[in-house]
């Protein structure tokens, strides 16, 4: 009986062609703001907690006022210089609660006055004591950088058209580019990285701007059963001449832009819903005036009140399950390939796994089948409260 129904449900929207249409792309519509939506905030709040992550660091310690630099260069980037006094390293140590850490300095390139190539950030670091580019050194080319050796950023090797990785003229100095590094979700995937036993060669050749014994970022690793806020607070109120930024603080800047994106997502999905809803009652309330003389007649001829609601309900859920399916594809077509026109997930090199577009996929059908039963709701009381026979002789 349930196949005859679904059989007879199908028919009825080939029957009225033109309308059906009308609703699955009115409904489609929806689904790809919603998908798409959820994609865009899924993807950048995913790859800012990768990315956070992936430092490897509990606390990071810049100069006063440069939290926003330090965080556009790890997270967004972008190109900046920043420097304090190497001495801190040995103050930062002493702090309670500190286990390790390891320093980074950051210097700008200048296309034709010191270097080779145009503008990008150029990361010293310690081998002795680093606990971050190592790893990514270990997958990419097995060994530790020599002198006068340098390796690309994934992003940097793309974006300034390395393709010929052989060797190039940083800050007056010769460096053999030695490799590319795999893509790691950080800002730092548009640098390009030495290690610190260059950095007296580079000051001497005054290309660079740096000052001896300076320094742009230290990380720090908290012991454990401490806190890293405490820990934080702690550097801060030992050391006048720093900032800190705890894990978690990492890209507040970016999460409080993505909070009024989503605001935005949410009041248009909403309208959206509510104008698909409001068009999902108006035809299923025609439909139900075209077909009341039709229900009639099979409640006349035994047709039970379930038979009659299974059919329509059939209707809705194919109605929905295709508008939903549209939907899907289209705003996931949208997430694809206008992220590339986006530079907040251009530069944070967002993507989603498999479970997650199927868990995106999943909510979009819950909500394109949702509009349909809500919009149809009413007119299906009206389809089982019918008298037959009233409605035949009326017709």
């Amino acid at each position: 009986m349930k196949y005859g129904l679904l059989h007879v449900a199908v028919k009825n929207l080939k029957r009225k062609a033109f309308r059906t249409a009308v609703l699955v792309v009115s409904i489609g519509l929806l689904v790809s703001i919603l998908v798409f939506g959820a994609s865009f905030l899924l993807s950048v709040s995913s790859t800012l907690e990768k990315a956070v992550n992936r430092l490897g660091a509990d606390v990071l310690v810049v100069p006063t006022g440069a939290r926003d630099y330090a965080e556009e260069v790890l997270l967004e980037t972008k190109t900046k210089a920043f420097y304090m006094d190497r001495g801190i390293i040995d103050r930062v140590k002493n702090v309670e609660g500190v286990q390790d850490i390891t320093y980074q300095t950051y210097m700008t390139t200048v296309f034709g006055l010191c270097c080779d190539i145009p503008p990008a950030t150029v990361v010293s670091f310690n081998h002795d004591t680093d606990f971050i580019v190592n790893a990514w050194l270990d997958k990419s080319i097995g060994r530790k950088l020599k002198k006068n050796e340098a390796i690309i950023g994934f992003e940097a090797y793309d974006n300034l058209g390395l393709y010929d990785v052989s060797s190039s003229l940083l800050f007056g100095v010769k460096f053999d580019l030695v490799g590319v590094l795999d893509k790691t979700g950080t800002g730092l995937d548009n640098a390009i990285f030495m290690s610190d036993e260059n950095i007296d060669e580079v000051i001497s050749r005054g290309k660079a701007g740096l000052k001896p014994d300076t320094i742009s970022v230290i990380f720090v690793k908290v012991k454990n059963g401490y806190d890293p806020l405490q820990v934080s607070r702690n550097i801060e109120g030992a050391i006048i001449e720093v900032d800190t930024i705890e894990r978690n603080d990492m890209g507040k800047k970016i999460i409080t832009s993505l909070t009024d994106i989503k605001n935005i997502f949410l009041i248009t999905i909403i309208l959206a819903f509510l104008l698909s809803a409001f068009l999902a009652w108006t035809v299923f309330s025609a439909i139900v005036n075209e077909r009341s003389r039709e229900v009639g007649i099979m409640k006349a001829m035994g047709a039970r009140n379930s038979d009659i609601v299974i059919m329509f309900t059939l209707e809705i859920l194919i109605l929905g399950f295709l508008g939903s399916v549209l939907g899907i594809l289209f705003g996931t077509y949208l997430s694809l390939s206008l992220s590339n026109f986006f530079s907040l997930l251009k530069d944070m090199a967002a993507s989603l796994s498999i479970t997650e577009r199927v868990g995106i996929g999943l909510l979009g059908i819950v909500a394109g089948s949702g509009i349909c039963m809500i919009g149809a709701f009413s007119s299906i009381i009206r389809l089982k409260n019918l008298e037959p026979f009233a409605v035949i002789k009326e017709a």
